[in-house]
């Protein structure tokens, strides 16, 4: 028996049980619930989940998302160092060889009661001789998903070529930027950042990354810029919806992309892997405007690549990043590979919505598999190697011909709204007191965790926040989910449940 099937229980009638509570029950039951958090040891962190959820002019809940904050700089110039020293703690990959950053990694940051996110980027080219182009490149996607920068020059060795390419970007990106004059150990080497202000971005800030000088002022420095709420992680009002296609190269995502819009405005060439920068196409479809990003194929095993296919995945995900749906293109003709699973995963990772289009569809009833129909084996791989997807919407299509593309509307909308969706905390309290009194956590170790408490803590996702006496059973975890989408749908979204596991204060 899997630790899933351990919660299956049979039919438990959840869903006439929480028809028959209105919705003013739930929501006495619930503060009643939430009252009764008082009597556990909550942190800033708990306090600010259950106070600081807003409203919008719709109705729709939400929690502000955090400024961002991103370093950049050309390798070696102690990035990483200067993360760790801002976290207080050894986070940050360091090692005395340019380069050891590979991605853009994004941390929890504080000062002066100011929370942020703090985004470490790398991504530098091993080869020397192309590391302006690669700085550039890496620095210009950090720019872009960013409120405030922080430029990062070794000040010992002064301004290169490279940086005078970043600054640059800087500048025409109109973002506030701290220009951060590192390795100044000590009083004597101050004038070496006195010569940084030919760069021409403001006063150099002296720091000591590695002993801590003078980030302090950095970091006061850095409040008074900082927004309240960031204007990059947050996601604009009725503008066209944005959508990224993703799969592995040659699959067909440019030719959708053209069928799409009309009219060919992608380069599509047989060789696979012949797009390398996402192209932005607003498109009509379904009697709506919509912004696809065609992004570069992602290719397998991307630390070991080089040059140019290294940042088209690098830019890949920086698209995603900057999308709320993902079409994640799938060529039937062939076996469902480890790398289309890896691409869905990534989607998976950074929380976005979901729509599985199978293309080729045409040609599927003329191939031939080892003699055996090509559709039979198909639905055999979607149902084990998918599995952990099935709640995607799935479109058949053929980007050549345009087959079944109007299909394409219904599945991004169904996704994007069940990204968007929201369960009242009356509600959802209601749905967990009832499905643990149908079924409850097994005992563990003489000990059975109780839930006292859930809420919503945001949607894209929607993302689920339980107070517990102990840790849950991540199968239980899953059946809650389960259970959640048998419910209530959510049909194309990742559902995220966290727990916080709490202790009674001591009278």
């Amino acid at each position: 028996m899997s630790s899933d099937d351990e919660y299956e229980g049979g039919p438990d009638g959840l869903a006439e049980k929480l028809a028959g509570i209105d919705d003013a029950l739930a929501d006495q039951r619930a503060a009643t619930l939430r009252a009764s958090l008082e009597e556990y040891d909550l942190d800033d962190d708990d306090t600010e989940l259950l106070g600081a959820v807003f409203t919008d002019e719709h109705g729709n809940e939400y929690l502000p998302a955090l400024p961002v904050v991103a370093i950049v700089g050309r390798p070696n110039v102690g990035k990483s160092a200067l993360v760790n020293r801002i976290l207080g703690r050894r986070e940050a990959v360091v090692e005395d060889v340019p380069g050891v950053t590979r991605d853009r990694v994004t941390y929890k940051a504080e000062w002066m009661e100011r929370r942020f996110s703090l985004v470490d980027t790398g991504g530098w080219e091993p080869d020397a001789r192309g590391i302006d182009r690669s700085v550039a490149q890496q620095a210009e996607i950090a720019i872009e998903l960013a409120d405030v920068v922080l430029f990062v020059v070794d000040a010992i060795v002064g301004a290169t070529s490279t940086d005078e390419q970043v600054v640059k970007l800087l500048r025409r990106s109109g973002k506030p930027v701290l220009l951060v004059a590192n390795k100044i150990d000590d009083a004597r080497q101050e004038p070496e950042a006195a010569a940084l202000w030919n760069l021409g971005l403001g006063e150099p800030r002296p720091v000591s990354a590695i002993h801590g000088r003078g980030v302090a002022d950095l970091l006061d420095e850095l409040v008074k810029v900082l927004p309240d709420v960031s204007a990059v992680a947050s996601h604009e009002i009725g503008g066209p919806r944005r959508v990224a296609i993703l799969g592995r190269p040659n699959v067909g995502k440019s030719s959708l992309l053209n069928k799409a819009a009309g009219a060919e405005r992608v380069v599509v060439n047989d060789l696979a892997g012949t797009t390398r920068d996402p192209v932005d196409e607003i498109v009509e479809l379904g009697g709506k405007l919509w912004r696809f990003v065609d992004t570069a194929g992602i290719r397998r095993r991307v630390h070991l690549q080089q040059g140019a296919d290294f940042y088209a995945s690098l830019r890949t995900a920086s698209a995603l990043e900057k999308a709320e749906v993902a079409v994640v293109v799938l060529d039937v003709s062939e076996p469902i590979s480890e790398q289309d699973v890896r691409i869905i995963d990534m989607v998976l990772e950074s929380g976005r919505a979901l729509v599985l289009a199978y293309n080729k569809w045409d040609v599927l009833t003329t191939i031939e598999y080892e003699n055996i129909d090509r559709r039979r084996y198909l639905e055999r791989e979607i149902e084990q190697d998918l599995a952990h997807v099935a709640w995607a919407p799935r479109v058949n299509i053929s980007a050549r011909t345009g087959r079944h593309l109007d299909k394409l509307v219904p599945a991004l909308e169904t996704a994007l709204e069940s990204w968007d969706q929201r369960i009242p905390t009356g509600k959802f309290n209601a749905f967990l007191s009832e499905l643990v009194a149908e079924h409850p956590h097994p005992v563990r170790g003489g000990k059975q965790p109780r839930i006292l408490f859930g809420t919503q803590a945001s949607t894209r996702p929607p993302t689920f926040v339980l107070f517990t006496t102990g840790f849950l059973d991540p199968g239980y975890r899953r059946f809650i989910q389960r259970r959640l989408r048998e419910l209530y749908g959510f049909e194309g979204t990742p559902v995220v449940v966290n727990m916080r596991v709490r202790e009674r204060r001591k009278r």
